[in-house]
């Protein structure tokens, strides 16, 4: 049986490698460190498909090192002390460290990453991790000061019709066929950005079609998608697509939706945590302060998941998704958070008021630091009108309320202590 198209056509060199030129191109970091022959430890953070893996192996292939492979699903702390004693023994004065990929470190425990720190400190290997999520999440403070984070996008068109191209021209079974493309654009869109995903389409339409000459174009791939759904797909799932549902259900207030949705992520095998991370932003971002308690139910989900695991922890994803899409929406602080950020970018780092700065220094109040603040709990209702922000955006306004029955009680309060300015 011979292997799928997508690792046939796996490259085994940065020339052959498509996409990424932001960090492989010409002149680019990662391609200057590689071509410099030192590569220091580092994780590339981006979706799935966009060659993490691929880039990994050539790395090593390049260098002439060793490359040693481990999977955050079924590798334990165990595993991770066993492949650094090999590094240590297959090290030699002036070469290269020996690689450590280490796939989905995102799943790694606290514990497995605190195994890898000691090593990756001392040189004794190079660790590169592949994460689909984002690494300051999951990743140990320790161990993320210790790596430089790459970002890794989805490839574009170009990228992806390149691809299609060598794999008509260049596989070594495909290109004895008669094969006639048409158009691409189903296989564009079904594929997301996502190589792995497109040569399995490919893959798929080309084995359906059992003729002397092989025709692609968007309604045959349709058809192909709709018979087999999941072939392209080894996770059955479309995990960008479901989840970027699920958000938009719960924004949109449709309880039934978003329980669609969630469902289908469970029955996917998507990560719980993951599933629970984007509720806890959700509650902030699309519920925010039109009801404050989403959050906090959504931090209590997050946490109670993590304590009672799996499959209950379907049942505290359920009740909370449903208390999100069932609250009223307000996205005010997401906005004002956006547009204070607009503003700091437009006008720099603007001079802190004097009255406003700390002064624990004696030469420090000779300067005036914390001259003329007024101590708010030291008049009535424990509020005195003073600014707090430059003079230069003395009436900028960044919060804007919106209209629910929370903020409009924010609204009195404000209005009662700064009168016109609300």
């Amino acid at each position: 049986m011979s292997q799928p198209l997508a690792e046939r056509l796996r490259p085994q060199s940065l020339d052959e490698y498509i996409g990424q030129k932001h960090l492989v191109g010409k002149g680019a970091i990662l391609r200057k460190m590689i071509e410099a022959g030192r590569v220091s430890s580092f994780i590339l953070w981006g979706p799935p498909g966009v060659g993490k893996t691929t880039l990994a192996k050539i790395i090593a292939n390049t260098l002439e090192t060793p490359f040693y492979t481990l999977s955050a699903i079924n590798s334990g702390v165990k595993d991770v002390r066993e492949v650094i004693e090999q590094a240590k023994r297959g090290q030699f004065f002036g070469t290269v460290s020996p690689i450590l990929f280490i796939d989905e470190i995102h799943r790694f425990s606290k514990s497995q990453q605190d195994s890898l720190l000691g090593a990756v400190e001392t040189g004794v290997i190079t660790l590169i991790g592949a994460t689909t999520e984002n690494p300051s999440f999951e990743v140990i403070r320790p161990l993320l000061s210790r790596c430089q984070v790459y970002v890794l996008k989805s490839l574009d068109k170009a990228d992806l019709e390149e691809l299609i191209q060598r794999a008509l021209t260049q596989d070594s079974i495909l290109k004895e066929k008669n094969i006639q493309l048409e158009e691409t654009a189903a296989l564009l869109r079904f594929s997301g950005g996502d190589a792995r995903k497109l040569l399995n389409i490919l893959d798929l339409v080309i084995e359906a079609d059992l003729s002397d000459k092989i025709i692609i174009n968007d309604k045959i791939v349709t058809e192909r998608l709709q018979e087999n759904p999941a072939a392209y797909d080894k996770g059955g799932e479309m995990h960008y697509d479901i989840i970027s549902a699920f958000i938009k259900s719960i924004r949109g207030s449709d309880p039934d939706a978003a329980i669609y949705w969630l469902a289908r992520m469970v029955e996917g095998g998507e990560d719980p945590k993951f599933i629970a991370r984007r509720l806890v932003i959700s509650a902030a971002e699309d519920i925010g302060l039109a009801n404050p308690n989403a959050l906090l139910l959504a931090n209590a989900c997050f946490d109670a998941l993590q304590k009672i695991g799996w499959p209950e922890g379907r049942i505290l994803l359920a009740e909370t998704t449903i208390y999100l899409a069932t609250s009223p929406k307000s996205n005010s602080a997401y906005m004002s958070i956006d547009a204070a950020i607009a503003l700091v970018r437009e006008t720099g780092n603007l001079p802190v008021p004097l009255h406003l700065r700390n002064a624990p220094t004696k030469l420090m109040k000779e300067l005036n630091y914390g001259k003329d603040y007024k101590y708010a709990h030291s008049f009535e209702n424990n509020f005195v009108e003073q600014d707090y922000v430059p003079p230069e955006i003395r009436n900028k306004r960044f919060w804007e309320p919106q209209p629910n029955a929370s903020e409009a009680k924010i609204v009195e309060l404000l209005r009662k202590l700064w009168k016109d300015r609300y």
